[in-house]
């Protein structure tokens, strides 16, 4: 994906969870609370792919 940058982001929420992206198949999965199906959502990669980047 390319060269990834530290950035600042500043929103408003009604609910904060942190997980770990879990694998599956060929992608990642991270599981939310039930009552958040059909609602909106944004995930944040909050530290680097690569450790070398830290």
């Amino acid at each position: 994906m390319g060269q990834e940058k530290e950035m600042e982001v500043t929103f408003k929420a009604f609910q904060v969870v942190e997980k770990l992206v879990k694998p599956s198949g060929n992608s990642g999965r991270v599981y939310v609370p039930k009552e958040w199906v059909g609602k909106r959502v944004k995930i944040f990669l909050i530290e680097p792919v690569n450790s070398e980047e830290a």
